[in-house]
């Protein structure tokens, strides 16, 4: 099999390799194992067998309530991308019952590319032109992913299309007032009831359901090495049905201005585009109507900085490190700041 100190706590190799008996998948060891990083919670686990390479996805080993019903989710939604234009990694099989140390795993294609938010290769790294493709490659993901036919797929039932639009606002007003039950939460975010009341005033009339990746920005996809394209999109745990534009509205809310990231900077900067420029590129090659789209991207920064937030009132609590709960209270205050600008008008 593997020495010990190659397996991360959580895997159980004797119970993945009988899983992959049962599926058909190889024989024999398990080999070349290796823990692949990158920011996320989950565990990924890339390995071989048979002479086939293998990425396995599973919870933490400090499973949350949700963990397993994440990974049925992200699951169901990479079979249903198969064959479709959305770049994405392969899926070979799930498991969804809770069979390695209590959770649901499973097995995916790796993906040949890099993050850009770890650092650009010297191909990237000395040529704006391909850097200025990669932020339009960015919007072509979500266009494709806008276009898959939920019904079709059978993600119709991934989540409630119906009351959408007028279920954010409370929902993520709701998340914020929970900061309160830890006492030494004080910190009053500037702007919250503002952009709370503009968005409910200024509601789009109706959604177009589809298909919404849920966290879409430079962190949670692939590049290929040999160009500006999409390898693959990754971290499919907040994927559901709504509206396709809030993906946009999350680039907007997340597009670095000035050079200077919300979380994760990518450097070199020069040679991306605009955000402006982004949604001009969406529109183009997109059927839906961007009309509202100024209201998303608000929705965005609202949605987004409470969920930052969260993560300040823990660590105001000492369940997370001090140091990232001020860094990520700094992004908040600065996408209420944006929300609060577009608001008043300025361009995105």
């Amino acid at each position: 099999m593997a020495d010990d100190n190659t397996v991360p706590e959580g895997v159980d190799l004797a119970v993945l390799t009988a899983f992959m008996d049962a599926k058909g998948l190889g024989s024999g060891p398990l080999t070349d194992l290796t823990v692949l990083t990158g920011g996320t919670q989950n565990i990924l686990l890339k390995f071989t067998r048979s002479g086939r390479d293998y990425v396995l996805r599973r919870p933490p080993p400090k499973l949350r309530g949700n963990s397993n019903e994440t990974m049925r989710r992200e699951a169901r939604v990479l079979a249903a991308l198969a064959g479709s234009d959305v770049p994405h990694p392969g899926l070979i099989a799930a498991c969804p019952e809770e069979i390695m140390d209590g959770a649901a795993f499973y097995l995916m294609e790796p993906i040949d590319g890099f993050n850009p938010t770890v650092g650009l290769p010297p191909l990237h790294t000395r040529d704006p032109a391909i850097r200025n493709r990669m932020g339009f490659a960015l919007a072509d993901g979500i266009i494709a992913l806008s276009k898959i036919d939920i019904a079709k797929v059978g993600l119709e039932t991934l989540g409630k299309t119906d009351g959408w639009l007028e279920r954010q606002v409370p929902r993520w007003r709701k998340q914020y007032e929970s900061y309160r039950e830890f006492p030494t939460w004080t910190d009053e975010v500037p702007g919250v009831e503002a952009v709370g009341a503009w968005l409910d005033a200024h509601r789009p009339p109706s959604i177009r359901p589809g298909l919404i990746h849920g966290d879409y920005h430079l962190a949670n996809v692939i590049y290929r090495h040999d160009s500006g394209e999409l390898a693959a999109i990754v971290d499919w745990e907040l994927a559901s049905t709504g509206d396709p534009l809030l993906d946009l509205g999350w680039l907007m809310a997340m597009w670095p201005e000035d050079g200077q990231a919300v979380i994760t900077p990518v450097t070199p900067w020069d040679g991306f585009p605009t955000i402006a420029e982004v949604i001009d590129h969406y529109g183009r090659h997109s059927d839906r109507d961007l009309t509202h789209i100024r209201w998303y991207g608000v929705l965005a920064c609202y949605k987004l900085g409470i969920i930052l937030e969260g993560s300040h009132a823990r660590a105001g609590a000492g369940l997370a490190p001090k140091a990232i709960g001020d860094r990520l209270h700094a992004s908040t205050l600065n996408l209420f700041q944006r929300a609060l600008r577009w608001i008043d008008g300025a361009a995105p």
